[in-house]
């Protein structure tokens, strides 16, 4: 899974950047999107295998400070990126006319950067309080990654601001950013709605779809994980890492795949760089 991943994210990254037909927000948006795959599995795949091959099981504390702040800020980042291609849609459907004036390059190019800027200021003060924290020489963790509430609770002392500080960081990025894409939709479907054709409705849901399927694959086990660690003690252990570890590769691997099944575009450049598939389409 961590090599399709691999695969899949750069030759999509390359083929967006190489064609420039689609130099466009919504292909842009996706670029950003593929980058922000790449280092959540990048930041977590590999030293979860080391465990698994007895390579090794250890990480310094610092090690595990940096792999949790990349994890964590991807995450926030990643939605962010999520709830701005909610918007490209929205643009294009509801407003199809003004579309080329409302998301010129400079738009595209600062809402991505607002929401780096956006994840680096949420998980700079998770890492603060941190390494603020006294350890008392417990170092085990039974995670193969570096999560917040998993190091947190390697801490011999009250961590309650820890979890209340997640909780609102959470809020403030994939929640407000959730309830973002389900207005944004619900202005789509009742858009969608008043056109006249079937035909003209399946092909704005069409446009929609590949960003639906991503937005399920990236927020539901993100959700469920986050809830679980802090209100499912009676979970399973183990149950939690798998899901915890899922949530890490899964989206990551399956994005391009739905992505370039699903966009024409990219379909058809991707045929042009392997003769081989033209002829077998």
């Amino acid at each position: 899974m961590y090599i399709v991943a691999l695969l899949g994210n750069s030759l999509l990254i390359f083929t967006i950047i190489t064609e420039r037909s689609l130099h466009k927000p919504m292909y842009v948006f996706l670029c950003m999107l593929a980058v922000a795959d790449l280092l959540l599995s990048s930041s977590s795949v590999p030293k979860t295998l080391s465990i698994f091959w007895s390579i090794s099981k250890e990480i310094s504390f610092e090690g595990c400070l940096t792999q949790l702040f990349i994890i964590h800020f991807v995450f926030v980042a990643e939605s962010g990126i999520l709830a701005a291609m909610a918007f490209d849609r929205y643009v294009a459907i509801c407003n199809p006319l003004r579309y080329t004036a409302i998301l010129t390059c400079s738009v595209t190019g600062k809402m991505g950067a607002a929401a780096v800027a956006r994840g680096f200021c949420f998980i700079f003060p998770v890492i603060s309080l941190l390494k603020r924290l006294p350890y008392c020489g417990h170092n085990v963790m039974p995670h193969t990654y570096c999560e917040h509430m998993g190091v947190a609770r390697l801490a011999c002392a009250d961590i309650r601001v820890n979890i209340w500080l997640g909780i609102v960081v959470i809020f403030l990025s994939a929640g407000l950013d959730t309830i973002f894409i389900g207005v944004s939709y619900a202005l789509i479907l009742r858009t969608i709605a008043r056109l006249p054709s079937r035909g003209a409705h399946m092909k704005a849901l069409n446009t929609c779809g590949s960003h639906i399927c991503v937005i399920f694959m990236f927020y539901t086990p993100a959700y469920f994980s986050f809830l679980t660690h802090r209100f499912g003690h009676h979970v399973p252990k183990y149950l939690l890492v798998l899901l915890a570890n899922l949530y890490v590769i899964i989206p990551p691997m399956l994005n391009p795949i739905v992505y370039g099944m699903k966009t024409k575009e990219i379909q058809a450049r991707v045929v042009q760089m392997f003769p081989h598939m033209r002829a077998q389409h």
